[in-house]
């Protein structure tokens, strides 16, 4: 006879901590995604939906790694369950990448000239000031600043 399977998911110690953040989050994702882009930029609608997915995966990275607040338990399964970015969180455990926006700002394939993104670039260092990344409204991440 086959195995009954259930869509039940068992919680790790500590969810109820971090469940109503995340919910809240949730929500604001589900805000963005249906929120309506007359006037906007093609690149412009997607901005509001990275910033809170770095948000969720901020939120996760520092509760485990800076706070020590959740079990690795936890933190495994908000990584499994897609509460967070595994790579994104990859990245920021290494030096130079610790306030990373997004993986496409590293990527030089989607760059002119096979760099990185302009938001990489310390603000000493830039001829402009105020700037945006393209991809994802980034004003500045580069670890120097």
């Amino acid at each position: 006879m086959p195995k009954v399977k259930t869509n039940r998911v068992k919680y790790p110690e500590g969810w109820e901590l971090i469940e109503p953040t995340l919910r809240e989050l949730q929500g604001k994702m589900r805000e963005a995604e249906n929120d309506p882009h007359d006037g906007k930029r093609k690149c412009e609608t997607l901005w509001p939906i990275f910033k809170i997915a770095h948000q969720k995966s901020r939120y996760i990275f520092d509760l485990y790694h800076r706070r020590k607040e959740i079990s690795k338990e936890l933190f495994e399964f908000c990584l499994d369950q897609g509460y967070a970015d595994r790579n994104l969180i990859a990245k920021w455990k290494k030096p130079g990448y610790e306030r990373l926006c997004c993986l496409r700002c590293m990527q030089p394939r989607d760059h002119n000239f096979a760099t990185t993104c302009v938001c990489r670039v310390p603000k000493q260092l830039r001829e402009e000031k105020v700037i945006e990344c393209v991809h994802c409204g980034c004003k500045g991440c580069a670890s120097g600043d």
